[in-house]
């Protein structure tokens, strides 16, 4: 009997969808809906997992299994699964706070173990659930109800952090980008092991208007820097020293653009190369979204896979276990 062909009503839950008018997560999430067919799992297979935040209410707009988890713990939680259930399609959904803070130890951990999730990082560079304060992406000078005088910290750049943590699959793409974001969505889940995809998300209530050079038709088009593997990085060149850097202007001066005259090397993506500096040095190129940003896949490699490449664990008989156990110095306690 052949299988019943999946669409997107087969992963719409019976509740109603609860966000701000505007929320960068209603144009996600119907992205996610939209694109989950063509994988041809079962919802039943399929485990949504999200910690504390706007964008933890994802879990229950999916009609798969979820767990609504607390702060920060949705990597922890989908390693717990991936342990357990080798047959399961796990995705964490997280936002930058959720994820960046709190949350920290538990992603990176997560990423150099190359556990096989699938994590979406929904950057909206604030707290939009607690209304409003600084978040660790927030940019310097940034000013919330936590950082009345403009925050002094100096965020995070999501990209730079997983690639840090050597993660073997990092994106990045936009909330209303109808075929970008479901491309990226795509290479995540055919990569074998931890994918992590930062998606610069507008919050219309407490950061408006945060990635406007990015999502707006005219700004996109000259500031989003597209990285495709094999193809030439357009506007990105390679300086003297062999590092990576915008064009300039004739004379030198920065530009404001991608579309005057390089004066440099053109440069190749590469998101296969092992030595994640690369891909490193492309996620530097722009530490905040309003100019020209990379946007698409930084790194895309294989690597041994948690809890399924790594050499088998020798079995333990009664009397191993009793060695192991009274090996070394032992002290018998009695009451």
């Amino acid at each position: 009997m052949a299988a019943t062909e999946l669409t997107k009503a087969d992963f719409q839950s019976d509740q109603e969808t609860r966000w701000c008018p505007g929320c960068g997560d209603y144009a996600v999430l119907y992205a996610v809906q939209g694109f989950f067919p063509e994988l041809g799992i079962p919802p039943e297979r399929i485990v949504f997992v999200s910690g504390i935040g706007c964008a933890g209410r994802f879990a229950y707009y999916m009609d798969t299994y979820g767990m609504h988890g607390i702060h920060g713990r949705g990597p922890a939680l989908a390693t717990g699964l991936a342990a357990a259930r080798e047959d399961l399609s796990i995705w964490v959904v997280t936002g930058d706070g959720d994820a960046l803070s709190i949350g920290g130890n538990h992603l990176i951990h997560a990423l150099r173990r190359n556990v096989p999730v699938k994590i979406l990082l929904f950057n909206n560079q604030i707290y939009g659930l607690t209304k409003g304060q600084a978040s660790p992406t927030s940019e310097r000078g940034k000013v919330t109800k936590s950082t009345p005088f403009g925050s002094i910290d100096t965020p995070f750049n999501p990209v730079s952090l997983a690639l840090g943590a050597e993660a073997s699959f990092v994106a990045r793409t936009i909330d209303t980008d109808k075929q970008h974001l479901p491309a990226m969505l795509r290479a995540a889940a055919e990569h074998e092991g931890a994918a992590v995809v930062e998606i610069y998300q507008n919050c219309p209530v407490f950061n408006d208007g945060a990635f406007d050079a990015l999502r707006d038709k005219k700004r996109g088009a000259e500031n989003r820097i597209e990285l495709v593997h094999g193809e030439p990085i357009r506007g990105v060149v390679r300086a003297p020293d062999g590092s990576l850097r915008l064009g300039s202007e004739p004379s030198g001066a920065p530009r404001d653009s991608l579309t005057a005259r390089d004066d440099g090397e053109p440069v190749i993506h590469d998101a296969h190369r092992e030595d994640p500096s690369f891909a490193f040095a492309l996620s530097r190129l722009s530490l905040t979204p309003d100019g020209p940003t990379p946007i698409g896949i930084f790194r895309d490699v294989k690597r041994p896979v948690w809890n399924r490449d790594l050499p088998p664990a020798r079995e333990l008989g009664e009397s191993d276990l009793d060695t192991l156990l009274h090996a070394g110095d032992t002290w018998k306690v009695s009451g």
